[in-house]
């Protein structure tokens, strides 16, 4: 009998694929020989080889209508026996659709946030896990895999490990916290201010200095937390992938909101911190065993984008997060 063949649908952000990753490891243990292509964004071809779960990567520009047809013909060309779709949105679920492939896997009405889209798959899954990467595997366990959750290993390339080594080095740093400030929108943000006075008590007080994390169009966040930090004058790094992991792997520990860095640095195994607001932990909090998670009482979880912090996460203090730090062994 020939070994399966899936096609693996998740083509983006940074936690969202680390989240995937536990459901498509499941797939390489029932299915060792089988083959998994799995189709992404650009951005995130090197966190997905990262894992070394894929045998092949293929990348789609869903905003390109050469692309999308380039990538139909291929999927339907190489003659999948199941797809996927761990994101559920029309742009993820069309191809395989497109394509022809008979068995469409993908989550029932109940999951999805684009209305409609289940009608583009063949089995509708209505999952009953809390967490996003339990409600993954479900739909993994729909092609036959043994359990939802499989185990796999992320490690930053060699490369990325020396140049971040070289760069704290030349910057004095020695043993270092992480702090990643931005968070996708506002709402879900502890104010830039409080990281601030946070990586200025982390050096006051335990004398180890502080590393902030930014992606693109957040620079005017992290010149508030600079600002914040007084005389501390923490160290500003936007790094490219593979030495973001690097960075977060090697760190004493990652503070952080809601956000795709405070998901890869808890894979990687790194103590984290997660200050959570208006967003459910439950649902989307760490996964891996090395979380603390900190949040306010009796606050009612919302997706709703807003333009300023969650008044939830006004009620966590500087102290509340040195207080989960020490209890974390951090220092």
């Amino acid at each position: 009998m020939a070994e399966p063949k899936f096609l693996v649908v998740r083509l983006g952000s940074l936690g969202d694929i680390v989240h995937t990753f536990p459901a498509v490891a499941a797939l390489r243990e029932t299915f060792p020989g089988g083959k998994i292509v799995w189709v992404t964004d650009r951005r995130w071809r090197e966190l997905v080889e990262s894992s070394g779960l894929a045998n092949e990567i293929w990348l789609l520009d869903t905003r390109s209508l050469q692309s999308i047809s380039t990538m139909r013909k291929r999927v339907h060309d190489e003659g999948f026996d199941a797809s996927i779709d761990y994101q559920g949105l029309w742009k993820s679920a069309a191809i395989p659709f497109l394509a022809g492939v008979s068995k469409r896997i993908g989550f029932s009405s109940e999951t999805v946030r684009e209305f409609g889209v289940p009608i583009l798959y063949s089995d509708k899954v209505r999952v009953s896990g809390t967490h996003i990467a339990e409600q993954n595997g479900e739909l993994s366990l729909q092609v036959g895999t043994r359990k939802g959750i499989g185990e796999f290993s992320l490690h930053a390339p060699v490369a990325a490990k020396q140049a971040v080594s070289n760069t704290l080095h030349a910057e004095g740093v020695g043993e270092y916290f992480v702090l990643s400030p931005g968070g996708g929108w506002i709402s879900k943000c502890w104010p830039a201010e409080r990281y601030g006075q946070l990586a200025m008590r982390l050096h006051a007080e335990h004398g180890v200095r502080s590393v902030i994390n930014f992606g693109p169009g957040e620079e005017a966040l992290v010149e508030r937390v600079v600002a914040a930090a007084g005389d501390e004058k923490p160290l500003c790094c936007s790094a490219e992938f593979g030495q973001l992991m690097a960075l977060l792997q090697a760190a004493k520990a990652v503070v952080a909101g809601d956000t795709g860095p405070l998901h890869l640095a808890d894979a990687l195994g790194t103590k984290v911190v997660a200050i959570f607001g208006p967003t459910d932990p439950a649902r989307n909090g760490p996964f891996f065993g090395k979380g603390t998670v900190l949040r306010a009482k009796n606050v009612e979880s919302t997706y709703k984008r807003q333009d300023m912090p969650h008044p939830s996460l006004l009620e966590i203090s500087v102290d509340d997060v040195l207080t989960a730090l020490r209890e974390a062994n951090a220092f």
